[in-house]
C-alpha cells in the first residue's frame, strides 16, 4: 500500500489559473482532502504537458475538470460517490488497460478510471505514466 502523508504530490510549477469560475466551484465543493488530492493531479496534468511541450485546455465534461490536449484523450477528475478521488480516462481508450499492466497494485475502476485514496501518498511514478500516454494517446 501507499505510505501515509499530510499533503499529496508537490510539484515546482504553481497551480494555473483556472479556466473558469465553475472549474473553481468543483473543486471548492470537493472536502478538503479531496480537494488537495485533485489539485495535486491537475498540476501533475499541467506539468508534465509543459515537459512534452503540448497545450492543455481545461473544461468541464460531466460536471467534471477534463484536460485534453491535440493529439491525446480526455483526462477527467473528479470525487466517486464511493469517496476518496479518481482520475478518469477514456473507458474504451488502452490507458487504463495498460497502467494496470505495470501497475497492478493501484485500485482500479474497470477501463475508466484509478481510484485514490486522499489520505495516502500519490502514486507518482505510475500517475505520470498514465498522464504522459493520455496527453499524447494519438501521436
Amino acid at each position: 500500500m501507499h505510505k501515509r502523508h499530510r499533503t499529496p504530490y508537490r510539484c515546482t510549477m504553481d497551480h494555473p489559473a483556472f479556466a473558469s469560475p465553475e472549474i473553481a466551484r468543483v473543486f471548492d465543493a470537493c472536502p478538503a482532502p479531496v480537494r488537495a488530492t485533485l489539485l495535486a493531479l491537475r498540476t501533475m496534468i499541467y506539468a508534465e504537458a509543459a515537459h512534452l511541450g503540448v497545450p492543455v485546455t481545461e473544461n468541464l465534461k460531466w460536471g467534471q475538470p477534463s484536460y485534453v490536449t491535440p493529439n491525446g484523450t480526455p483526462l477527467r477528475l473528479g470525487h466517486p460517490k464511493t469517496g476518496g478521488a479518481a482520475i478518469f480516462a477514456h473507458c474504451q481508450s488502452r490507458i487504463i488497460p495498460e497502467l494496470r499492466e505495470i501497475a497492478p497494485e493501484l485500485d482500479y475502476d474497470g477501463a475508466r478510471a484509478v481510484h485514490l485514496a486522499p489520505d495516502h501518498a500519490l502514486p507518482v511514478a505510475p500517475l505520470r505514466l498514465m498522464i504522459r500516454r493520455a496527453l499524447t494517446y494519438r501521436t
